[in-house]
Formats: structure tokens, C-alpha cells, sequence
């Protein structure tokens, strides 16, 4: 099985609804932070604005966003709150083209995949469905994002528990699949914890035996990455040599670490501002080309809600940006699709299963 882009189909901008639709109409913000009445917001799908007669696609978008006009025309996809006083705000709420807005959500589409039976059984995704195509199409994907992509990975704890998960997301790291890591305090802080003493909340990471007053393991690895200042001068500090920050460190992967109010560290590099932990994020999703977000509910959705359907390669090619979310609980992977996240792909399993069988399917692990 080989893996081929899907070829995107740009709309027909000479039918006649689109060939006479009115230029979009605007209005200036008023004060920093505000849009004005009747803006429009985006959505995960390519959306094309007709400015002076032409029209436009806004590449860099998102969810839940403004569109603002700059100067020679180009087209900024801005969160409300960092809008400026001043900025020209694209106004609309139809996605049709009479109001001058487009939003263009089968562009990825076949005469196949149009001519579907509309019923059929088994639409939703549960612990049921049938996953083996959806990985072998992951592993394909997996090995040409490798060398032509960017994957970022979205995670959750859940790895940092289990001997055989941390190994083979290590196997990932080393071998080119991770271009990204976002998490928050608990994935580092148990991952280092498992590094430097084989335990993850004081539990052993492969007898799941607890060890003596072992609670206080992740307390005492928090309080080592403080006085060490940082991740990588921990590593060194402690000699570390294994687990999937390291791997991430000694690799260059970026990673973003972002806080919630019940963290009990959190140690240097994890940001505790929630608006400044989202603009990082959005500078990893900004260049992944493909997301794979496993046992996380919050960062998940924070991450889809970031993540359009599409990226605009630098050649000027649009290609699809792939959107997996992986959980042992059907309400998890389900709640991103009822946010309008419709370009994901669920999976329903133990995302410790789920890395194992990914890197065994990609042959990094016997």
C-alpha cells in the first residue's frame, strides 16, 4: 500500500452565483480586543473572500477567528482577542457567496466518496469499528509525512505509565515521526519521573508495583527540574538516557508544555498562561501538515480548534492536513467531531495499544 495526496479541487469561481457575488463587506475595529458587529468566523475548511472582484483564500485560518483585510490585500486569520484597534474586519454569516464568503468544505472530495449510500450502520466511531484500514493508511501516511510533512503529536499522560508505550514513542522520536510535541506538566513530569526512577506516580513504569512512599517520586523529579533550571540541564544533571523527552531534547523536537490549575510542579518550560501557552501551540500547528492528539480531552480540543482541514504549501499547493484523536473513551474522540472538527479521524483504543501497534506496523520495534 502506497500513500498518495489527496488533489485538491479549487471551486469554479465562474458559476454564476460566485461570478456575481458582491465584493465582502467590512467594518474597522473600534477598540483592541473587540470585532465589530457581524463578523464573520471561520471554520476549519478553505474559505475564499472576494476583495476588488477577485477572489481570495485565507491560507493561514482556523476556527472561531476574524479574517482582517492588511494592506495590498492580503488576508490574516486573527483571534478576537488579538485584534487591533484599526484593523479592517471582514463582516458576513453566510458561507455561500452572496455575501462575498466562501466556505469551500469538499474540496478533498472524489465522485467516489460523493456518491455514498446515505445509510448506512456504523457512522459514528466506538470500541466496535473496525480500525485496521484507518492504520495501515496511518502507517502509510506516517512514512511520507516523515520526509515530505510535519507531524505533530498532541499527549496526554497516559504514555508515561507504561514501559513498552515510552519505548516505542522514543522509537517515533529517534526515527524522523515526531517534528512536534505538545502536552502539559503531567506527560513531562511522569516522564522524566520513569527516566530517573522507573516509576510514574510511584508506581514501577513495567511491574506496576508501588514503591514505599512513592508518591512523593513525581514531587521530588519536580522539584530536581527546578533546581536544575531546565529539561535539558536536568538530563544532564541526572545523566538521563531514556524516555520520550529526552528523545525529544536530545533530537531538537519542539515542545510546547502548557499548564492547568491542578499542576503540582510545574517544572521550568511548562507556560502557565493559558492565552500565551495558545499562541505556542498555534506556532506548532501553523507547520504540521499532520496532528495526532492521543488521551488528552483538553488539549485535543484546543488543538482542533487551531487546526484547519487544509495547509498552503510553500509551492502555492493546497493539500489536506490530517487530524487523528486517539482515546479508550468514545465521548472523548466524539466530542471533537460535535465541535465542528468534522476532518478528524477517531480512533477508540488504549492509546498505549494504539503506539505500540504504530510502531510495530512502522518496523521500529521487534
Amino acid at each position: 500500500m502506497s500513500f498518495n495526496l489527496p488533489e485538491y479541487h479549487k471551486p469554479d469561481f465562474d458559476v454564476p452565483e460566485l461570478k456575481n457575488a458582491p465584493d465582502v463587506k467590512t467594518a474597522v475595529a473600534e477598540m483592541d480586543g473587540v470585532a465589530p458587529e457581524y463578523f464573520h468566523s471561520t471554520s476549519m475548511f478553505p474559505e475564499y473572500f472576494k476583495i476588488n472582484g477577485e477572489w481570495i483564500l485565507a491560507e493561514e485560518s482556523r476556527m472561531d477567528s476574524s479574517v482582517v483585510i492588511r494592506p495590498g490585500g492580503k488576508l490574516d486569520v486573527v483571534e478576537n482577542r488579538n485584534l487591533k484597534k484599526g484593523d479592517c474586519v471582514i463582516l458576513g454569516r453566510s458561507e455561500d457567496g452572496h455575501e462575498g464568503i466562501f466556505v469551500h468544505s469538499t474540496g478533498f472530495e472524489t465522485p467516489e466518496s460523493r456518491c455514498r449510500d446515505q445509510f448506512v450502520f456504523r457512522q459514528g466511531r466506538s470500541r466496535e469499528t473496525s480500525f485496521a484500514r484507518d492504520y495501515d493508511t496511518l502507517f502509510e501516511l506516517l512514512k511520507h509525512e516523515r520526509d515530505h510533512g510535519n507531524i505533530l503529536w498532541v499527549m496526554g499522560p497516559a504514555f508515561a505509565f507504561d514501559y513498552d508505550a515510552r519505548a516505542c514513542m522514543q522509537a517515533l522520536v529517534e526515527n524522523g515521526f515526531v517534528h512536534g510535541l505538545m502536552a502539559g506538566n503531567a506527560l513531562a513530569t511522569h516522564d522524566l519521573e520513569g527516566a530517573l526512577l522507573h516509576t510514574a506516580l510511584g508506581q514501577d513504569i513495567y511491574t506496576q508495583v508501588s514503591h514505599p512512599n512513592g508518591h512523593y517520586n513525581h514531587l521530588d523529579v519536580d522539584n530536581k527540574v527546578r533546581r536544575s533550571g531546565s529539561i535539558p540541564q536536568f538530563i544532564e544533571d541526572y545523566k538521563i538516557d531514556n524516555g520520550i523527552i529526552y528523545s525529544c531534547v536530545k533530537n531538537h523536537v519542539p515542545m510546547v508544555l502548557t499548564g492547568s490549575i491542578r499542576d503540582d510542579g510545574p517544572i521550568p518550560e511548562v507556560i502557565g498562561d493559558v492565552y500565551e501557552g495558545q499562541n505556542a501551540m498555534r506556532q506548532l500547528v501553523k507547520k504540521a501538515t499532520t496532528v495526532i492528539c492521543l488521551a488528552t480531552m483538553l488539549h485535543t480540543i484546543a488543538a482542533g480548534n487551531m487546526t484547519p482541514s487544509f495547509r498552503v504549501m510553500e509551492d502555492g499547493t493546497i493539500r489536506p492536513l490530517y487530524l487523528y484523536t486517539v482515546d479508550a473513551d468514545e465521548f472523548v474522540v466524539n466530542k471533537l467531531l460535535d465541535r465542528g472538527s468534522l476532518a478528524a479521524t477517531t480512533i477508540v483504543t488504549n492509546v498505549q495499544d494504539f503506539i505500540a501497534i504504530v510502531a510495530k506496523g512502522l518496523k521500529l520495534v521487534p
